[in-house]
Formats: C-alpha cells, sequence, structure tokens
C-alpha cells in the first residue's frame, strides 16, 4: 500500500510543508515505542520497509533484535534502545539518543502496552498501576519527550496506538480499558493546547479491533485457560498500514476494522444494552477451551525472553485485510463511486 500524501520536515523548518512525494528519509526518524512485537514490531518494519531509520524501544532485547533484523533485511537502519517506558527518566534517554545517533525526531508512536485478564477485586494493586504506568504514563512520557523535540521546530508528528476499549471497555480487562481511555482523555486535551498554540504538531490517536499478538500468550491471567483476542481477529500489519496512514494524513482520529466502529457507535447509542451483553459474553468470548501451558510466563514486570515477532498463535483466524480501513482511507474514491453508481442506477430507470 503506498502513501503519497505526507507531511515534510527539514530540520528547524517552520512550519511543516505538506508535500506529495516521500521526504528524505535521511533527514530525521520515527520512534516507536513497544517495538519488539506485536503491532509495535509491525509498524517499525512498516517503517523500515518505507526507507525511515526507526528507534526501536521496549524492554525485550531479544524482540529488537528481532525487530532491526527484520528491518535491516526489508533494507532500512534501525537502532535498538532498550526502554521501560513506564520510566519517565528511562524515555527522555531514549528520545535524546534517537536524536543524537539518527536524526531529529520527526513522527513518533506511542504503542507500549501491557494487560491483566482478572476480575478487577482480584488485581493486586501493585499490578493495577504497573499496567497503568505502562499503558497510559508510557504513552504520556513518550508525548513529553516527542513535544520537547518537535516544539522548537514547530513540525512533527504523535500517533497515539489506541483501542475501541478507550470507548467501550469490556470485563475482565479494566486497567488496559482504563489506560486507553485515559489516553484519549489526555490526547484530546493536548489536542487542544497545541491548537491553541497554533502548532504545526500534528496529534492523532488510531483505535484499533482485535489483533493476532503476543500479548494473549504472555498477559498476566487470573484463569486457568489461554487468554485470546475477542473475535473478528485481524493480523497486525493491518494495524500498522493504519498507523503509518496515520502520520502522513491530517486526520483527528482513525478506526480501524468494522468491530472498532460497532463498539464505538454501539456505545454512543446503546451502553446500557452493551453492558448487559458484554456481561454474558466477554468472559467466554477472551478465553478458548485450552489450559494455560505449564511454566506460562507473563511480562507485567519483565520481558519475557525470546523473540515472539510480530503475531501470535492466530494466525489460522486473523484476517490479513480491512474493508472498512480501505474505505476510510480512500474516503473521496469511495465517495465518487457511490456517487457514480447513483448517477448510473438513476439514468438506468429513467
Amino acid at each position: 500500500m503506498q502513501l503519497r500524501a505526507i507531511i515534510s520536515c527539514e530540520p528547524f523548518s517552520i512550519p511543516c510543508a505538506r508535500s506529495t512525494a516521500y521526504p528524505d528519509p535521511a533527514r530525521g526518524c520515527v520512534v516507536v515505542t513497544g517495538a519488539s512485537a506485536g503491532v509495535g514490531r509491525a509498524t517499525a518494519l512498516a517503517f523500515g520497509k518505507r526507507g525511515w531509520k526507526v528507534a526501536l524501544l521496549a524492554r525485550g532485547t531479544d524482540g529488537l533484535q528481532g525487530a532491526r533484523r527484520e528491518i535491516e533485511e526489508a533494507g532500512g537502519s534501525a537502532l535498538v534502545i532498550p526502554t521501560d517506558v513506564a520510566d519517565c527518566a528511562q524515555v527522555e534517554a531514549a528520545a535524546e539518543r534517537a536524536e543524537r545517533e539518527l536524526g531529529p525526531i520527526e513522527i513518533w508512536i506511542n504503542d507500549a502496552m501491557a494487560t491483566l485478564f482478572c476480575p478487577f477485586e482480584q488485581i493486586a494493586p501493585e499490578d493495577f498501576a504497573r499496567a497503568t504506568h505502562v499503558t497510559y504514563l508510557g504513552a504520556v512520557w513518550g508525548t513529553r519527550a516527542a513535544l520537547k523535540r518537535m516544539k522548537p521546530r514547530d513540525c512533527g508528528v504523535i500517533v497515539q496506538v489506541g483501542s475501541a476499549l478507550a470507548y467501550r471497555s469490556i470485563p475482565l480487562q479494566a486497567p488496559y480499558c482504563a489506560a486507553k481511555a485515559a489516553m484519549r482523555g489526555f490526547t484530546d486535551s493536548l489536542r487542544s493546547e497545541l491548537i491553541h498554540d497554533r502548532s504545526h504538531i500534528h496529534l492523532t490517536m488510531v483505535q484499533l479491533s482485535a489483533f493476532n499478538t503476543p500479548q494473549f500468550d504472555w498477559g498476566r491471567t487470573c484463569f486457568d485457560k489461554q487468554p485470546q483476542p475477542v473475535p473478528p481477529i485481524f493480523q497486525p500489519e493491518v494495524a500498522a498500514e493504519a498507523i503509518v496512514w496515520s502520520a502522513f494524513h491530517r486526520r483527528r482520529e482513525l478506526w480501524v476494522g468494522f468491530p472498532a466502529v460497532k463498539a464505538i457507535l454501539a456505545n454512543r447509542l446503546l451502553p446500557g444494552l452493551l453492558d448487559q451483553v458484554l456481561a454474558r459474553s466477554a468472559y467466554a468470548d477472551q478465553h478458548i477451551d485450552q489450559p494455560l501451558p505449564p511454566g506460562r510466563r507473563d511480562n507485567l514486570y519483565e520481558p519475557v525472553r525470546g523473540d515472539h515477532g510480530a503475531h501470535g498463535r492466530f494466525d489460522d483466524r486473523a484476517k490479513s485485510s480491512s474493508l472498512q480501513l480501505w474505505i476510510t482511507m480512500h474516503r473521496w474514491t469511495t465517495v465518487a463511486a457511490v456517487v457514480l453508481l447513483i448517477l448510473l442506477t438513476g439514468s438506468l430507470l429513467a
């Protein structure tokens, strides 16, 4: 999928200029948090394939090195920066190193996350805090580090990787749902501040559906069955394309997948009904009838060793494309096609 309309920023240029051609990636870099696995890994590779220098941030060194190898094999370049995004000082140090070794940060992607599959009352307070610090405050610290460098240049893009759960929470994932909702509130507040300051920095949020990532193999759980994403499930490359596209198009928010659209709109119209439906179905929908493997480890406090890649264990069930996303990314083409169809139908019936 080719991107044609992008934001081009020369270092220290004011303001950002829109272009119909690719900029020279040598002028700057993109930072991706959560880049060792899942959607972050797929996103980092998508940028690398387009010639960008990618700063890879996550805790798991094995996964980061694997991402670096994939990017280099695709013809890009990457810098591994082991970082716990819950630590503001580590995020600031990572941003400083990225700019020192790769050039000005033009794009910052906040994707790192942690989740638990557990009823709220069974979650230890320190576990709830940890998941919140990674998923919510990790995005806050990343945004702070990016703004510190983008504001003097009055140029840059920050993409918050959100979820439909930022609008419609589900049971058994209270920390994650709350963190994504907090991220949305934070993003909306900051966006208004940037508009007030007449800033040319673009801030956007991508709301995802369910994706086939390794988080369901290492997310902490209170249950004796294996977790799964609520079907239907998409491959992480679908999310990666949406995130890359969002970095180059001035949309306030992008919804990815019909399930995200349905959840967000249904919650606006019938939130009480959804409460009842999810109470009945969401417990079973988040697990498969298979026991947890012996010795299973979670990554809440420490990364799970090994390179786990972008995909989880649901390749046989995951969709590799989204019609809804294509329509959203080509809305004027879609509108023109609908208008043409109406005109042709009218002429045939006349």
